[in-house]
């Protein structure tokens, strides 16, 4: 119908552009694959690296914008904020994938709002938001073993891994957007 507005829906990536592949670094990992399966151009700008396009996800055609921060994930709400005011009106139109030491490798778990849990990554959005918490959080599974969280969180995703969040991962992913692009 012309002048129906199509839903709009900024997904935003966690981790550090430094080291890339990582399991800290697994919601850029999943942009990316977002981008390629998708055909957004991903293209640095000041604050990241982002990319849009109006794209058919599942049966629902949105305005899709992806966006990686350039600053470490610690401190990296006030560029993801800055992408938020440039691209979508309302909280539960940003969705933040992040990396979760306590869910079980190649799970995806989804929730709006709620605490940050621990996660450093979303405290720091959820300040530069000035404490609006009512976005989405798609929490990946990346497991957990006995050595260092830190030490864990920084050894590469396996091959395994990265072909599961290329295919089936991406298309839970994908599935969810959708919902979320239903819901705003």
């Amino acid at each position: 119908m012309p002048g129906v507005a199509i839903p709009r829906v900024l997904v935003v990536g966690l981790g550090n552009l430094p080291f890339p592949n990582t399991r800290h670094s697994i919601g850029q990992v999943i942009v990316d694959s977002l981008a390629l399966r998708l055909g957004i151009n991903m293209s640095a700008e000041r604050n990241g690296i982002s990319g849009n396009g109006n794209v058919l996800v599942g049966e629902t055609m949105i305005a899709l914008h992806l966006f990686k921060s350039k600053a470490l994930m610690n401190i990296s709400g006030p560029s993801i904020a800055a992408a938020y005011r440039k691209t979508v009106t309302s909280p539960t139109s940003l969705v933040v994938l992040s990396d979760s030491l306590s869910h079980k490798i190649e799970t995806l778990h989804v929730r709006v709002g709620g605490s940050a849990n621990g996660h450093n990554g979303i405290k720091s959005i959820i300040s530069a938001l000035g404490g609006e918490m009512d976005f989405y959080r798609f929490r990946v599974g990346i497991g957990r073993d006995e050595t260092d969280a830190a030490t864990y969180v920084m050894r590469k995703v396996s091959s395994h891994e990265h072909q599961f969040w290329n295919n089936q991962g991406l298309d839970l992913i994908i599935s969810q957007i959708e919902k979320v692009a239903l819901k705003s």
